[in-house]
């Protein structure tokens, strides 16, 4: 079961990449055109999800929204991944200043809601797609951050990287030569994890205005847009988008969850 779940994730997963690259060229309706006469129609042969206020069709926001949404979690969590794995990894293999500034600056960011430091530097750097990006990034160092300094402060005096060391590798070709590709399976469980975490914080800012701007398709601007509806019975421009939303974001959990068991030898056994 454990199995077939994990293999329904990684589909799921597969899925979202394709969407997000052929998804503007396969929707049956242009998401930004608005047709009044059609507005907050209930889903149906013609418009699957329904239609919005404005007459446009949601199944097609929905899906070209995948682009955008996607777009920003990847860019984000690899920009975290490749400053954060790097800096934690020089950290645990050199120690020194370096070491207590980078967890002085670590401790300082998880001191506060990550949610709540993404949305002051949204609202300090501006709503656009770029700093939405970079505050994602951002509050995702931690985790990098932390695991490649704790990973590698244990394997620093490992056979292999002595071995480096008397071949005449240096500091930094011991860390990005050997160490780093050593963490490889943990980081990719990580980034796998924090991709999901990354969709839901682009979509969060999004809701409460802090996101990408409308009339752009984006699940967060698409969910807050709908939400006023619900009590009017107009359930479907909320739910739907709500519900890729969902999807996604449980569908990167479970893959992470499945490359952590296909990559660590100790649970595979």
């Amino acid at each position: 079961m454990n199995n077939r779940l994990s293999l329904a994730a990684l589909v799921a997963v597969g899925l979202l990449a394709v969407l997000a690259v052929v998804g503007p060229w396969i929707v049956p309706h242009d998401p930004l055109a608005t047709r009044v006469a059609s507005s907050l129609q209930p889903p149906s042969a013609l418009h699957w999800f329904g239609t919005d206020q404005l007459g446009r069709d949601i199944f097609a926001r929905v899906v070209v929204a995948t682009r955008i949404d996607l777009g920003i979690a990847v860019s984000a969590v690899a920009l975290s991944f490749v400053v954060g794995s790097t800096l934690g990894a020089a950290c645990g293999y050199l120690g020194g200043a370096l070491d207590r500034w980078a967890g002085r600056v670590v401790d300082m960011l998880m001191a506060f809601p990550l949610f709540v430091v993404a949305m002051a530097l949204v609202a300090a750097l501006g709503n656009t797609v770029a700093n939405i990006v970079l505050a994602t990034a951002i509050i995702n160092l931690p985790f990098y951050i932390r695991f490649a300094r704790a990973e590698v402060a244990v394997r620093r005096e490992a056979g292999y990287v002595q071995a480096a060391r008397l071949g005449g590798a240096g500091p930094w070709r011991v860390v990005f030569g050997v160490l780093l590709p050593n963490l490889a399976p943990g980081l990719a469980v990580q980034m796998s994890l924090n991709l999901g975490w990354a969709i839901l914080n682009a979509a969060g800012l999004s809701f409460i205005g802090l996101g990408v701007r409308p009339p752009a398709p984006e699940w967060g601007v698409l969910t807050a847009e709908g939400a006023p509806f619900l009590i009017s019975g107009q359930w479907w421009v909320a739910v739907f988008p709500g519900l890729a939303l969902m999807g996604a974001v449980f569908a990167f959990n479970l893959a992470g969850d499945a490359l952590r068991d296909l990559l660590d030898p100790r649970r595979r056994t």
